[in-house]
């Protein structure tokens, strides 16, 4: 499963697509889309609820 000596790398041929100027503004755009996507899905989420302990009344008042 090696690469052959002339071939690159997926992940870096896919980088120097990326950085091309034409590509750069789409995944530019792209990452801030998903970053904006992402933070507005965590800010939807509504956390767990635990159960809080019964109150119980006091015994003997306090003077």
């Amino acid at each position: 499963m090696d690469n052959a000596p002339g071939q690159p790398n997926p992940i870096r041929r896919f980088m120097q697509w990326a950085i091309t100027p034409p590509q750069s503004y789409g995944v530019y755009l792209a990452g801030i889309i998903l970053v904006y996507a992402l933070s507005f899905y965590a800010g939807t989420m509504k956390p767990k609820h635990v159960p809080t302990a019964p109150v119980s009344a006091p015994s003997a008042p306090h003077s």
